[in-house]
């Protein structure tokens, strides 16, 4: 079959995938990484090191489980982000595998982003793979980003990102880890921070601050800090968090349809799996495209995809 092999090795999770081609399938094996109780992540060494013991694992899980084959081409996510100066250690772990095993077996080994890896799993994951070929503006929030990009077809990059807007100072997933952390969730705390605030009995109202399509996040740790210390349920921090930032990525998009015109909407990283937003953005723009929540979080699927479109080509793979 024309199997193509994917890895991605995050901040938050060791991940690998194979794409089928020929049925459009996905098949993946992904593991957070462990972080103490308490705190909000790792540094990078300690990540390495997770990354070092979890991939085998993950690999040997995604290959034996499946009973898949040799693939004709891996890819790996080696950077953050396509711009220059992007770069974060753990990236070298699932970089350093899939160049080997590519060389072992003289198989074509291609390179990508995590962000790009993200967008192709969200389009994937959405049934509309097919914009590859098009404009559309594509947002990517997780825990290292908020950003609003335009995207336009690229042969070498696939997906070429232009930056419309990001967040000035803290990133959307750092909020709600932040905020999760603050009322004794474990880290990450983006699925036990939903299950929160299901329990509201209050909604506050929340006011984005948007510079130039750019937003601040800051003031939401501050003001859920507050909150905590007034006596405000722990249910009710958790939606007003939430709400801070469905407003917040709502009024991005806004103020990007209004530079870029009607183009098709995206939404991909792990806050995008988020009910709440999700709801949220769905009333203002019904015809936005999200991933599921296993194509939200970080994944291998979109750099696995990466690696079938660079190989055989957009027009022949879709």
């Amino acid at each position: 079959m024309p199997e193509f092999l994917g890895v991605d090795t995050s901040n938050y999770t060791t991940s690998a995938a194979v794409y089928d081609s020929s049925e459009n399938s996905i098949y993946q094996a992904k593991r957070l990484l462990p972080v103490r109780e308490g705190e909000l992540g790792l540094r990078q060494s300690d990540a390495v090191f997770h990354h070092t013991k979890q991939l085998p694992d993950m690999i040997e899980q995604l290959f034996y489980g499946n009973s898949l084959s040799v693939p004709e081409a891996v890819s790996a996510s080696v950077r953050p982000r396509n711009l220059e100066g992007s770069y974060m250690p753990c990236f070298l772990c699932g970089e350093g595998f899939a160049r080997s095993l590519a060389a072992v077996n003289s198989l074509p080994f291609y390179q990508t982003s995590h962000q790009v890896g993200h967008i192709l799993a969200a389009l994937y994951s959405a049934e509309r793979l097919h914009l590859v070929r098009e404009r559309f503006i594509a947002f990517h929030v997780s825990g290292g980003t908020t950003d609003c990009l335009l995207c336009e077809p690229d042969d070498d990059l696939i997906v070429k990102v232009t930056e419309l807007g990001t967040s000035l100072d803290l990133k959307a997933g750092q909020a709600v880890d932040r905020c999760g952390v603050m009322l004794g969730l474990r880290f990450p705390c983006g699925a036990e921070l939903e299950k929160l605030a299901a329990g509201a009995d209050k909604v506050h109202k929340v006011k984005p601050v948007i510079r130039d399509g750019s937003c601040c996040l800051s003031g939401v740790e501050n003001k859920c800090r507050t909150m905590l210390a007034q006596g405000e349920s722990p249910a009710n921090i958790a939606k007003y968090c939430l709400d801070f930032i469905g407003e917040t990525v709502s009024a991005m998009t806004s103020a990007a349809i209004e530079k870029c015109g009607g183009l098709p909407l995206v939404f991909a990283g792990g806050v995008m799996s988020d009910l709440i937003i999700r709801e949220r953005l769905l009333s203002a723009f019904p015809e936005a495209a999200f991933a599921e929540p296993a194509f939200s979080c970080d994944n291998a699927a979109g750099v696995a995809i990466f690696g079938c479109l660079k190989h055989t080509g957009v027009r022949r793979c879709l």
